[in-house]
């Protein structure tokens, strides 16, 4: 049961993370970055990996024990089949609007534990194979207003919600037979937060984002925190390097997830 909890967490947030917080291009829609014409709107699409370790407790089924896990990026990786990560943020006027969104799937195939139980009982001495499939989908959106908008500094306030999905599937197998037994939950968790982008020379800039929320609604607490430094090549092209932090603490109904995710993050952002 410990394996399966912390491929679970891993797989939750740690592989690449998301989405709490975006990956924002060096050039955002600042005046100095459309020098020939004025423009209200601006699109931006950033793909991007969070390269984050994992520390809390986690439930992998309803009602299973909960695990204390602690793992590193690389463990991480030693798992992972698949991840997918993009943000897409967008501005008209003064209006703003983000989204984030995280898929990633991991098989731990050395699963051991209390394992589940064959259809057959099963002889003293033999061994029992575990393996667990496990998928995470998290998405992030949220929309809000340029507060302060001079040609070096914005601030922008915003307000939304964060959507979580985990699916595990362990399939134990032993004498020829397999068993497979799956479970999945989900919750939403309102969001408010804030976004600061300070532009440092005509290349480089600094961006940092924080948001808090759950508020009870269903995970007790969540935040994030992210910091970047910014580099644009072209008015369309940019890089993002930095650092992020994501907490959730989520007890309800048997499903146990409190972990905290941080680490390094790098993006590459196209801009229209």
């Amino acid at each position: 049961m410990k394996s399966y909890a912390v491929v679970v967490a891993l797989t939750l947030c740690g592989a690449h993370a998301a989405q709490a917080a975006d990956i924002v291009p060096a050039r955002p829609e600042a005046p100095l970055a459309v020098k020939t014409e004025h423009r209200n709107w601006a699109l931006q699409i950033s793909p991007y990996m969070w390269a984050a370790g994992l520390k809390g407790d986690v439930s992998p089924f309803r009602r299973a024990p909960t695990i204390g896990v602690e793992k590193s990026f690389s463990d991480v990786m030693d798992n992972l089949n698949f991840g997918g990560f993009v943000n897409i943020w967008g501005r008209y006027d003064r209006f703003v609007f983000s989204a984030d969104v995280m898929y990633v799937n991991t098989t731990e195939s050395h699963a051991f534990g209390p394992l589940p139980p064959l259809p057959i009982p099963v002889p003293p001495g033999i061994v029992v194979n575990g393996k667990l499939d496990s998928s995470q989908f998290t998405a992030t959106v949220q929309g809000g207003y340029r507060i302060v908008d001079a040609p070096v500094f914005t601030l922008d306030v915003l307000g939304g919600a964060r959507f979580w999905r985990l699916s595990n599937t362990v399939t134990v197998s032993a004498l020829g037979l397999s068993r497979s037994y799956g479970a999945s939950f989900g919750w939403a968790d309102p969001l408010v937060g804030v976004r600061a982008f300070l532009r440092l020379t005509e290349n480089l800039s600094l961006q940092a984002q924080a948001d808090i929320g759950g508020f009870g609604a269903a995970a007790d607490s969540t935040w994030s925190a992210l910091a970047t430094v910014n580099y644009a090549f072209t008015d369309h092209l940019s890089v993002s390097a930095g650092y992020k932090v994501l907490d959730v603490d989520y007890d309800r109904d048997g499903h146990v997830y409190k972990t905290r995710l941080s680490g390094p993050v790098a993006g590459l952002t196209w801009r229209f």
